[in-house]
């Protein structure tokens, strides 16, 4: 019988309940329980795909093609699972839903309210996805206090109610803020926060105390009395300078054995050698890379934040140090010569990542024309492959203004146009021009992509509505450009890569969504390896 964590959050938004999540379910996983995930968010947006990743950050794709919160990508970097469509819910695709149901006559004409109707949508879902799972662990997004929270908040109280106390649990996230200028702790907040979660019905079994400074036994026995949760289920979550650090931390102060021990289950003991590698790594690294992201987003990182912990992970597993640089696209476009070179020089590799919108545009097809003539490591995900070929287009096929017609809708050289529509194989209805989700597809032996990869047969995520126009292949193919990789189903063009060049390749994939620390990723390893061995030659030459 699945057994249910559900963490919630106070005081204050990003304090990193999906990390403290996934950490307990690493650590639960590596005692040989089976362990899923779910993110409640309670925006009423439908999904984040069409939110602005200023506000929201980045969209993390499944492979079934869901457009989720990156959180799920925490739970796929911690835990061995994949997500799915069934593992991210918002509040607006819940009220969706009951709303189609009850235009369609399913209520039979009963007055249709959050409770029941919207709190058992949220039921149906968080019992739908624990199915055939030991643990699951259900976060709810937003703070306690939060009015669009209720609902979730009430759902996970009734569950409570119908599993019983020793199926379910409770675990608090809060904030104990260090204030420098005393010298001090304060408790107050967590104290107000379960306050505010008590008042609705949830006593937390287990507080993750997010804090700045180690907190004092006094102090976690002060939060203790006065949120009635026992002592020892106090835990201390000090600020650390790698996340993957955190499953560590939280096992040595026994939270595992405390979840298991409210749960009464018996399992092995936690075997967290691989985490203990990733850290080893990280720590040894014997090598620095500089790695500029060339992008429209960079004012707020986490939009490219699978980007990030990818090349981190490349980084593990290569034991080098991985140092990024974010240059705006834009800012690109009005450099002279001199300013350019400037800003390129250092640098050992160069990723340009995927985006919408014509908004620097110009400034990273400059940026791809300088990396293809000094040689510097490249790697293009979905438009940065795009930009590629447009810049391989005009400046060395000779196709003046050759462009995206995402762009320039009448360009005279379309090397990049929509996409065909795509049939949804769940709904059997046409989805626009998004092609969303995993896509497998096959690799040229003898090419880079497949000296990463070691295979022929890739499958990686996609999420775009422009790809390159089949009608320019044969041209583009001059002997230097290979097309070294297309997807099965209608042969559309996955890889691209230069022969004459050290290490550049393009993908219309955005592989970043696969990579885990464990593991790595062979294309980002690939593409490090290549910045090591650039540096290398530059410090030799």
């Amino acid at each position: 019988m699945t057994h249910f964590i559900f963490v919630t959050g106070g005081v204050v938004s990003s304090l990193g309940k999906g990390i403290a999540a996934a950490s307990l379910g690493a650590i639960l996983e590596a005692r040989g329980l089976k362990v899923t995930m779910m993110k409640l968010d309670p925006y009423i947006n439908v999904d984040p795909g069409t939110m602005s990743p200023f506000q929201h950050g980045e969209v993390f794709v499944t492979d079934d093609g869901a457009e989720t919160d990156l959180d799920l990508g925490h739970y796929e970097r911690f835990i061995r699972m994949t997500a799915s469509r069934r593992n991210s819910v918002s509040a607006g695709r819940v009220y969706k839903t009951v709303i189609e149901r009850e235009r369609a006559g399913e209520y039979h004409g009963n007055t249709v309210q959050v409770i029941p109707h919207i709190t058992n949508e949220i039921k149906d879902r968080i019992y739908g996805v624990a199915q055939g799972a030991d643990i699951a662990l259900i976060e709810i997004g937003g703070t306690v206090g939060d009015i669009e929270s209720l609902p979730f908040l009430e759902a996970i109280r009734q569950i409570r109610t119908e599993v019983g106390p020793r199926r379910s649990l409770f675990m608090h996230l809060t904030l104990v803020p260090f204030l420098r200028a005393s010298g001090e702790l304060k408790t107050k907040p967590t104290q107000h926060s379960v306050k505010e979660l008590r008042s609705i019905g949830i006593q937390p079994d287990i507080l993750i105390c997010r804090t700045e400074e180690p907190i004092p036994q006094e102090e976690c026995r002060k939060i203790a009395l006065f949120t009635s949760v026992v002592e020892e289920a106090v835990i201390s979550c000090v600020d650390s300078d790698s996340i993957y650090k955190i499953p560590g931390i939280l096992h040595s102060q026994g939270l595992d054995r405390i979840v298991l021990e409210h749960f009464n289950m018996q399992a092995k003991e936690a075997d967290l050698s691989e985490w203990d590698q990733v850290l080893e790594n990280i720590t040894s690294a014997d090598k620095v890379a500089n790695v500029m992201i060339v992008g429209k987003y960079t004012e707020l990182t986490d939009t490219y934040k699978s980007i990030n912990e990818a090349l981190f992970h490349a980084g593990i597993q290569t034991k080098t140090e991985i140092k990024l640089h974010y240059v705006e696209a834009s800012s690109l476009e009005t450099m002279d010569d001199t300013a350019l070179a400037a800003t390129f020089a250092g640098m050992d590799a160069v990723l340009i990542p995927g985006g919408f919108g014509e908004r620097g545009i110009e400034g990273k097809i400059r940026a791809i024309q300088y990396i293809r003539e000094h040689k510097i490591p490249f790697l293009g995900l979905c438009l940065g492959m795009q930009l590629a070929v447009v810049e391989y287009a005009r400046n060395v096929l000779g196709l003046t203004g050759a462009n995206t017609s995402e762009v320039d809708p009448t360009v005279a050289y379309p090397v990049i146009q929509m996409l065909d529509p795509q049939r949804d194989k769940e709904t059997d209805e046409f989805r626009g021009y998004m092609t969303v989700g995993a896509q497998p597809s096959t690799v040229l032996k003898d090419t880079k992509v497949f000296a990463a990869y070691g295979r022929t047969d890739v499958s990686e995520r996609h999420r775009h509505r422009y790809g390159v126009n089949l009608d320019y292949a044969d041209q583009l193919q001059d002997g230097n450009l290979i097309i070294s990789g297309r997807t099965n189903d209608r042969n559309l063009i996955e890889f691209i890569e230069l022969k004459e060049h050290p290490w550049f390749v393009g993908t219309q994939a955005h592989p970043e969504f696969k990579s885990t620390p464990r593991d790595g990723h062979p294309l980002f390893i690939a593409f490090i390896n290549a910045a090591n061995a650039q540096k290398a030659a530059r410090t030799e030459a």
